[in-house]
């Protein structure tokens, strides 16, 4: 007999679990409020309508069409929640997660406060992607927030819910906007998922949209990023433009940056903060002195500035990682911890300067 039930058996568990699942409807992501766009047009997943600038290098171009800080706010009452997504790249990168790079982020609000929900993880390789984000919960109606992928390009993103489900759009969680321009610490390199980046945490913290355009490897005072911040609407700017330019470019691109900006914005707060002391330099001399007199000579850039105009800021130590030499992936780029102890000194300094302006 027990040799009988046993069949049976193996037979009808699969067949019980399948009558289980629960069916998914899924939802185009577009159709809900993204977040974090730094100007209006252009595709729904990208942070700029890049045609509006064909001075942009090739890979200035490329990084402005990911959804770096963009984030999609919804509400539904789905006890599973999960998603599919297309993504451009067919490869990963080396010095982040997966997650981060192509993966996805969900937050919850409860209690007032963004909590972490579950991520989407992507496939090894190829663009198709398919993945729970988060299951098996009550029924009452939730506010989402999903950040989408940092490090590559997104062309299609459905949410899925329990077939009963609702999913409504919800508004932007975030009041004020302050425009961040910066390398690719900024971008969010090497945090370990989308939500992680200072950026978003900022955002989280403060209750402001925190506007991601890093541009990893990029940002040198360009002619360029002048024109965008010039072109976007902010109540305040966060710049990050010392960790990539030579000594040099910073002496001669400093000024005329300000001034191309002040055009637009003329008593906007624009507030600088000074780059990190990287690692990279503990033993390597000419790096460490390559690093040194770009912090001197943007100290000076900053000090001459700052005797002209009452609405530029200079934070320094800017991009504080500690002392014990244990806050980098690569010898620049900051871990989770990185963002950690940069957050410890930033978030308080950022918040009295915005104060000021009635932003809080």
């Amino acid at each position: 007999m027990k040799k009988l039930i046993y069949p049976f058996l193996c037979l009808l568990i699969p067949a019980m679990a399948a009558a289980e699942e629960t069916p998914t409807k899924y939802t185009d992501a577009a159709s809900l409020t993204i977040v974090g766009k730094a100007q209006p047009g252009g595709p729904a997943f990208e942070r700029i309508e890049v045609a509006r600038y064909p001075e942009l290098p090739p890979t200035v171009t490329k990084y402005y069409r990911y959804p770096t800080g963009l984030a999609v706010a919804f509400r539904t009452d789905s006890r599973n929640i999960r998603a599919r997504w297309t993504t451009v790249n067919k490869q990963a990168g080396a010095n982040s997660t997966l997650i981060f790079q192509r993966g996805l982020d969900l937050y919850i609000r409860r209690d007032g406060k963004w909590v972490f929900a579950g991520v989407g993880v992507p496939k090894n390789t190829g663009t198709e992607h398919e993945a729970p984000l988060v299951e098996n919960m009550d029924t009452t109606m939730k506010e989402c927030l999903l950040y989408l992928p940092i490090h590559d390009g997104l062309t299609r993103l459905e949410i899925g819910t329990d077939q009963a489900a609702r999913l409504e759009a919800a508004p932007d969680p975030f009041r004020h906007r302050i425009v961040v321009i910066g390398s690719s610490i900024t971008h969010g390199t090497s945090a370990s998922r989308p939500g992680m980046t200072y950026t978003a945490r900022l955002g989280r913290t403060l209750g402001f949209g925190f506007i991601n355009l890093g541009a990893s490897g990029q940002c040198k005072l360009d002619d360029f990023f002048a024109r965008i911040a010039a072109e976007t609407r902010a109540d305040a700017f966060l710049f990050d433009v010392f960790s990539n330019p030579s000594p040099q470019q910073i002496d001669e691109r400093l000024e005329p940056f300000v001034r191309r900006i002040r055009e637009s914005h003329p008593t906007t707060p624009l507030i600088f903060i000074q780059t990190a002391v990287r690692e990279s330099g503990n033993f390597d001399l000419r790096k460490r002195a390559f690093e040194a007199d770009k912090r001197a000579i943007a100290r000076e850039g900053m000090q001459k500035l700052l005797k002209t105009d009452p609405n530029i800021y200079f934070i320094e130590p800017g991009m504080d990682l500690g002392d014990d030499h244990e806050a980098t992936v690569d010898g620049v780029h900051p871990t989770d911890l990185g963002f950690e102890r940069m957050l410890n000194r930033l978030t308080p300094r950022i918040a009295r300067i915005l104060k000021k302006y009635g932003i809080e």
